[in-house]
């Protein structure tokens, strides 16, 4: 016997498996007497196999088709399963393997090999629309917890025979099921390479989401806050990146798909901008990049205006600003701090607490702690007007990833405006594109199509031109940040 192949008889086997998986009390296993006194086992996790299927396509093919003579496992195969995937298995760490994934496994006596039956029995989440990602006008579904569900989403848009899926799993301990979808002939060959080597490296002991990969697929050499790799719930963002020669990431247990490479563009723009017309969607493009600049400078300009350069101010509004102030006790940049932290907390809250109260509270708590604050003088209420308009505009940024290093640098910049008014301010803004400018996502640059500048990748950089303009147009319908 192999060290770790079976053994030829029937009942090391049982006691090995049955060790193995520690006398787990959902570790079933049923021995049957087939015809011709032939002693057959069949391991299984008790809830991860479809006990109907079990005894109607197994059990009783085993005890009613299963002929006196003895036969091969193959013959077995072929001519008495006719359920599910069917394999022979050669090794345990195999056959725990497709336990552990909702198969059964079925021995023989005399026999050192085995045979795997596919019989998943859970239940699957069904399929729903986006909760992170919606829109008005387009496709309703997107991704479950399951990985097919998700593979087969994308194959209904993409009737493509280019269409390529690599599975793989990763993880010592949870062994996950990965695949990776590319379009043959568009998808960057190193790029791709790349993807796979990094993947086969991972030494990780749990993969239990897309982040544990995501970590490990980002470019050690540049340390940044921004994300290098999208991610999405909805399957016409990730059919339209395939078709555009992007590589996407499916991982077994969450409904996020990753997408590589991944530009900055693509986390300002949204599904729905495919899903009307282009004047429509470019004024809404428009709208998102000063809802960003606003997110990212509104408290710093306020503070760095009130606080060094107060002559740039017109006058009735510079005085309407000092009949506000008048009372408060702190600064500028500390009253600006504590009401952005106050709402980062109340931000949080929202979404920790049940759904039901959640939304209530935050509205409610922002409402009554902005009021109480300016009736107790302790902040003016124009700071009040600028977080709030502030918070808002962190929410028009379609993708939540990039809202996070918008949320941070903000902060830094405050500080900036405070120590140096403009000219930090101003000092914060070139160090943050030179820092965005040499960022790359698996070798593209992460500023491209506009640094370096490319004229032919301008049809749906900022602006999208009408599919009929675009010689990429019939490519790129749904395709989102």
């Amino acid at each position: 016997m192999k060290e770790d192949g079976f053994s030829p008889m029937l009942h090391a086997n049982i006691e090995r498996m049955k060790l193995l998986m520690g006398y787990s009390s959902d570790f079933i296993v049923r021995e049957l007497i087939l015809p011709g006194n032939k002693k057959t086992v069949i391991f299984y996790l008790d809830g991860m196999v479809d006990k109907k299927e079990l005894q109607d396509s197994v059990i009783s093919a085993l005890l009613d088709r299963t002929p006196v003579e003895p036969i091969t496992l193959q013959e077995l195969k072929d001519h008495v399963l006719d359920a599910g995937d069917v394999c022979i298995i050669h090794t345990v760490e195999a056959a725990l393997e497709q336990i552990f994934s909702g198969s059964l496994f079925i021995m023989q006596d005399g026999i050192v090999d085995g045979l795997s039956v596919a019989l998943p029995g859970w239940n699957d989440r069904a399929i729903t629309e986006s909760k992170t990602q919606s829109v008005v006008r387009g496709p309703q579904d997107s991704f479950t917890e399951t990985l097919r569900t998700n593979t087969t989403l994308v194959r209904r848009r993409v009737k493509d025979t280019r269409i390529r899926l690599i599975s793989l799993k990763v993880g010592k301990m949870t062994k996950t099921d990965v695949a990776i979808m590319y379009m043959d002939g568009l998808a960057d060959e190193k790029q791709l390479q790349k993807l796979i080597s990094r993947l086969r490296a991972c030494q990780q002991d749990r993969v239990l989401e897309g982040e544990y990969l995501e970590e490990i697929l980002h470019e050690k050499k540049q340390s940044t806050i921004f994300p290098t790799i999208y991610n999405t719930d909805r399957p016409d963002t990730i059919a339209a990146g395939i078709m555009e020669g992007k590589v996407a990431l499916f991982v077994d247990g969450t409904p996020f798909v990753m997408l590589t490479p991944a530009l900055f563009v693509d986390f300002i723009q949204s599904a729905e901008d495919y899903y009307q017309r282009p004047i429509y969607s470019n004024l809404i493009r428009i709208l998102r990049y000063v809802a960003l600049m606003i997110c990212l400078l509104a408290p710093s300009v306020y503070i760095a205006l009130t606080t060094f350069h107060q002559d740039m101010l017109p006058t009735q509004l510079l005085l309407s600003l000092a009949a506000q102030r008048e009372g408060v006790p702190l600064p500028a940049f500390i009253e600006a701090f504590l009401m952005e932290v106050t709402f980062e907390i109340l931000r949080e809250a929202g979404i920790r607490m049940p759904r039901t109260i959640g939304q209530a509270v935050s509205i409610v708590g922002t409402i009554v702690i902005g009021q109480a604050a300016v009736e107790a003088s302790i902040v003016s209420a124009a700071m009040v007007i600028i977080v709030s308009i502030t918070a808002i505009s962190s929410f028009v940024i379609p993708s939540y990833a990039m809202s996070f290093p918008i949320r941070i640098i903000r902060f830094l910049f405050m500080a900036l405006s405070a120590s140096f008014g403009v000219y930090g301010l101003t000092i914060g803004i070139i160090v943050l594109v030179v820092h965005l400018c040499h960022l790359h996502s698996f070798g593209i640059a992460y500023m491209s199509p506009s640094a370096p500048f490319n004229a032919s990748d301008q049809n749906d950089a900022i602006f999208r031109n009408p599919f009929w303009k675009s010689t990429q147009g019939q490519t790129k319908q749904g395709k989102s940040s």
